[in-house]
């Protein structure tokens, strides 16, 4: 059964250019289209999708009605999934987007649009109850941290697994992308979370939260 889908994007152009391409997996089946904050919340309520598509900024007021309709969307229909597209690459946002929780919550950058595969994969993921973050989000946050961030103990190795977790992929994933063994992967997860003193978490889209979390909190 194909992944029902609700679009909001404030651009006409952009909007029916991102219908067009998600029109062409047929794994996905977008019900909805939409141009502001309002309507958007009108079509899930009307339209019950599985996943919202949104831009981050948008009428009424081009702030962040995105990270507004999934936190309202999280208390009214906690099953519908958000995937939220931005040009920002501002870690805030992305915990913005978290605080509610992280299950069925995807944050990217809008030239993601142009990788389907990727774009297909966050829609695919938050449709599970998984999480997404952008890899450029979390390179912000490992770029800014000083040397004596327990971050310079990690290997290189570990380093490209925590991206990797970011990005919401299991350790089967992970395995697959770079090339290594899954019970590898569960080694370097655990040496990661160990190093960085970050609570063990099996869950993906959990372990996804703490990752941001820690990146964002611990001092530069």
């Amino acid at each position: 059964m194909a992944i029902r889908l609700v679009l909001a994007e404030d651009s006409y152009l952009v909007r029916e250019g991102i219908a067009r391409l998600l029109g062409t997996q047929p794994e996905l089946s977008v019900v909805a289209t939409c141009s502001d904050l309002g309507s958007l919340l009108a079509a899930v309520e009307s339209e019950r999708p599985d996943v919202v598509l949104t831009d981050i900024r948008m009428p009424p007021a081009r702030r962040d009605e995105g990270i507004e309709a999934a936190r309202q969307l999280r208390a009214a229909s906690p099953e519908v999934g958000v995937v939220v597209l931005s040009q920002y690459v501002e870690p805030r946002y992305a915990l913005a987007l978290l605080e509610s929780g992280s299950e069925g919550r995807a944050y990217l950058l809008k030239e993601r649009v142009e990788d389907v595969e990727q774009l297909v994969h966050a829609i695919r993921a938050v449709a599970a109850g998984g999480s997404v973050i952008d890899p450029k989000i979390v390179e912000a946050l490992v770029s800014a941290k000083s040397e004596q961030s327990p971050l310079s103990e990690l290997t290189p190795r570990e380093l490209e697994v925590l991206r990797e977790m970011a990005k919401g992929r299991n350790n089967a994933a992970i395995a697959e992308s770079l090339v290594i063994s899954e019970r590898s992967v569960e080694k370097y997860v655990h040496s990661i979370f160990a190093k960085l003193g970050v609570t063990w978490e099996p869950s993906v889209h959990r372990r996804v939260r703490a990752v941001l979390l820690y990146l964002a909190a611990e001092p530069s």
